[in-house]
């Protein structure tokens, strides 16, 4: 094993969602023939944790929160951006219910395939399979790699750890419109909206970053990854 092994509690796994390349053009015509396009807007829930499973879901466009909670308990367990799939965890026959709420943090287009159809792929294509395996065993991979630093990081590394991945795996820019509140960047980190407010602050003031508005540009990204990985 290796001890020098870099977590990260960034919410957005680094996996591509090559699944439907693998497909033939009867299967492709198949699976899209039994979905539909729905849109949903901002803060609008997509499907609630313990609601009935109806379809597997791919986000078309947007960003979208992945979430488990109780009655005041809240804890994200990641982003999933455009071109991925949604629901894989209720894909068994055995699990008909969602495990995990999902939201829609910007006004997304959402396809929803129906799940019996998506079976059905599944059963008869063993690469497109594959595909789903390798995708949930990314997201697992990724989930616990997110509960390590949520679990061991100091509040100022798990917040250089969600600025970098804003910044390199969503908006691929070093400066951003920022879709989120203080409040949504407080969930992500697994902190208070005032230590995130003040942590902002404090990395302005070091020339780490800059805001203005919902504008916000990495100034100085060599120093921010050394406090992700020092944490």
């Amino acid at each position: 094993m290796d001890s020098n092994q870099s977590y990260s509690s960034c919410c957005i796994g680094h996996h591509k969602c090559n699944c439907f390349n693998v497909l033939s053009q009867k299967e492709y015509d198949f699976l899209f023939s039994n979905s539909v396009l729905v849109k949903f807007d901002k803060q609008e829930i997509i499907y609630k944790q313990g609601g009935m499973v109806s379809s597997i879901l791919m986000v078309e466009s947007g960003l979208v929160k992945v979430f488990i909670e109780n009655d005041s308990n809240l804890l994200v367990l990641k982003i999933v951006t455009a071109g991925k799939l949604l629901g894989l965890t209720s894909l068994s026959e055995k699990n008909n219910t969602y495990q995990y709420s999902a939201m829609a943090y910007v006004d997304s287009i959402i396809r929803q395939i129906d799940i019996n159809a998506f079976r059905k792929v599944v059963k008869e294509n063993a690469i497109f399979a594959k595909e789903i395996i390798d995708m949930l065993n990314s997201n697992s991979i990724q989930i616990n790699g997110r509960f390590f630093c949520l679990s061991h990081k100091q509040s100022f590394g798990r917040l250089a750890d969600i600025l970098l991945c804003l910044s390199e795996r969503v908006f691929k820019e070093k400066e951003f419109e920022l879709p989120l509140s203080r409040k949504e960047l407080a969930e992500l980190t697994g902190l208070q909206p005032e230590t995130v407010i003040r942590l902002l602050k404090q990395f302005t003031n070091d020339g780490l970053i800059r805001v203005d508005g919902k504008r916000l540009g990495i100034l100085d990204l060599q120093a921010l990854r050394e406090i992700s990985e020092k944490g």
